[in-house]
C-alpha cells in the first residue's frame, strides 16, 4: 500500500518531520511517499495562505499518481475538496481525521493550533463535519508555523501552557494538536498531560490504511464528480 502525503506549503523541513511522524505508526507494508508543494505559501495561517496553496497541492497529487491513497498534511484540510474530486483514491485531511478519532475518544475535546487567524477557518470545518458539538474551543498559542520548526523558539512551552488552559478552563478530555508542524510533540504531551492528545497526521494515515484494505473508493456522483479533461492542467499553470 502506498500513501502519498502532501504538505501543501512549501517548507521541506516541515515535510521530513511529517514523513517521520507518519513512518512511525504506518503498518508493516505501507509505503509513505512525502512530498512538498513546488510552489505556493512558506506556510499556512488562514483563509489566503490555503487559497494560494491550492493549485501547488493539487498538481503534486497529479504528479505522484502512484499511490493508494491521499493525506493533506495541513490542519485546516487545505484543498479538501478539490483534491477528492481529482482521484477516486481516498483522500483524507489531517484536521478532519484528527476531529473524529477525538470524538471516538473523548466526549469533548479541544483543539490547539498556531496563530489566531487560523480560528475561524477550524471552526468552519468543525461545523461542516458536524463536529462541533464534540470540540469545546479551537485555542490559538500564538506561535507561529515557522517557529515550530525552531528549537530554541519557545514554541514547545506555549503549546504545553495552552493544553494545560484547555483542560482546566474548558474541561478538554482530548486535545487535537491544530499544525501538521506539532506532529513531533504528541507523545510528550500525552505523557506529561496523562489524556488522548491527538496529531493529525497520524490519524490520517490510519484512516488511509483502514479505507485501502476495505476497498474503498471516493464516490464520482454529485459533488466529488471528476473535472473535465480541459481543467485538469490550470492548476500546473
Amino acid at each position: 500500500m502506498r500513501i502519498l502525503i502532501v504538505n501543501p506549503n512549501t517548507t521541506a523541513s516541515m515535510t521530513d518531520k511529517i514523513a517521520a511522524a507518519a513512518r512511525r505508526i504506518a503498518a508493516a507494508g505501507t509505503e509513505i511517499i512525502a512530498v512538498t508543494s513546488m510552489h505556493g505559501p512558506v506556510s499556512i495561517e488562514g483563509y489566503y495562505d490555503e487559497a494560494l496553496s491550492v493549485p501547488g497541492l493539487l498538481h503534486a497529487i497529479r504528479q505522484h499518481p502512484e499511490h493508494d491513497a491521499v493525506v493533506i498534511a495541513c490542519f485546516d484540510d487545505t484543498g479538501l475538496d478539490a483534491a477528492r474530486c481529482l482521484t477516486d483514491k481516498p483522500v483524507v485531511g489531517i484536521g478532519e481525521a484528527g476531529y473524529r478519532m477525538a470524538a471516538m475518544l473523548s466526549n469533548r475535546f479541544s483543539v490547539v493550533t498556531t496563530l489566531a487567524r487560523s480560528v475561524p477557518a477550524l471552526e468552519n470545518n468543525l461545523h461542516r463535519y458536524g463536529m462541533d458539538r464534540h470540540c469545546v474551543r479551537v485555542r490559538a498559542s500564538e506561535v507561529p508555523v515557522l517557529e515550530l520548526e525552531e528549537a530554541n523558539s519557545g514554541a514547545t512551552d506555549k503549546i504545553r501552557q495552552e493544553i494545560a488552559r484547555a483542560i482546566t478552563e474548558d474541561r478538554a478530555e482530548a486535545i487535537v494538536l491544530g499544525c501538521a508542524g506539532m506532529t513531533d510533540l504528541v507523545d510528550s504531551m500525552a505523557q506529561y498531560f496523562g489524556l488522548p492528545v491527538l496529531d493529525g497526521v497520524a490519524c490520517a494515515v490510519a484512516f488511509c490504511e483502514s479505507m485501502v484494505r476495505l476497498g474503498l473508493r471516493t464516490t464520482r456522483l454529485g459533488g466529488y464528480a471528476p473535472p473535465p479533461a480541459h481543467k485538469l492542467d490550470i492548476a500546473a499553470a
